[in-house]
């Protein structure tokens, strides 16, 4: 049928639905009036940054004059920004997998309470590139763990789950197809890793701890690049498992700064 699922049956019982960190829910917002004819989700680290794409395709689908300002929907909350352009929201998740993993669970129960149809979600940002040229972006085809395995490990009452991490194969064509018409930013498609750190868990030299040597490091990375790994982030995996078990078609677009 196209629509965003829940595999909860707990939501069933419930008389209400507080999206807390949305600032969002089933009886205070008319879910389906307000979002119920969305069709592409773009998430992203950045408040700031989400807030200029909104703006970006304010002007490109022709709503907004420029400069035009775009209303945060979630202004009630401190945690997340979220922002409407027409038939696109664009919603802010932070870093690491903790907050993407919050921000994913309310996002989907919002999709689903406001019964939408058929959407795509796709998530934007910048990344580390390994092996590529500087400016170039990384479609991710599958997001794999420090181990370079297509999983995502999550535990659950003391039990460990493990999830398939894999993204919609076809939609990471069209997006390659897409890039053809873009010449300043080279673009492929590769496995992205996903780091519970920013510093050691990414084999940086600079962070308060280092407990390897700029060898090891690079041994490390070399196995990472003919492993498929082709950029280095902290949110992948369970944004890719996520979308995949709710029916979402997602994908991963980083782009690998200079």
């Amino acid at each position: 049928s196209g629509l965003v699922l829940v595999k909860n049956p707990h939501l069933d019982l419930m008389e209400e639905d507080v999206l807390y960190h949305l600032d969002l829910g089933t009886k205070t917002h008319n879910l389906p009036a307000m979002f119920g004819d969305i069709k592409f989700v773009c998430v992203g680290g950045s408040p700031n940054r989400m807030r200029a794409f909104a703006q970006f395709m304010q002007r490109e689908l022709g709503l907004a004059a420029a400069g035009e300002d775009v209303a945060d929907i979630c202004a009630g909350s401190d945690r997340y920004a979220m922002y409407r352009a027409g038939p696109v929201l664009s919603i802010s998740h932070g870093m690491g997998i903790p907050s993407i993993s919050i921000m994913l669970h309310e996002l989907i129960k919002l999709l689903h309470h406001a019964k939408c149809r058929d959407v795509t979600i796709i998530r934007i940002g910048t990344s580390g590139g390994l092996g590529i040229e500087a400016g170039s972006v990384v479609i991710t085809d599958t997001a794999v763990d420090s181990s370079f395995q297509p999983r995502f490990e999550q535990v659950v009452l003391g039990d460990v789950v493990v999830r398939s991490t894999e993204l919609d194969k076809d939609l990471a064509e069209e997006l390659l197809a897409c890039s053809r018409d873009i010449p300043d930013f080279p673009t492929l498609i590769g496995h992205t890793m996903c780091t519970y750190d920013f510093y050691e868990g990414q084999g940086r030299l600079d962070g308060a701890l280092c407990s390897f040597s700029s060898e090891k490091k690079l041994e490390y990375l070399r196995r990472a690049y003919e492993a498929g790994v082709r950029n280095i982030e902290m949110e992948s995996t369970a944004f890719a498992a996520l979308c995949g078990l709710c029916g979402l078609k997602g994908e991963s677009c980083r782009f690998h700064l200079p």
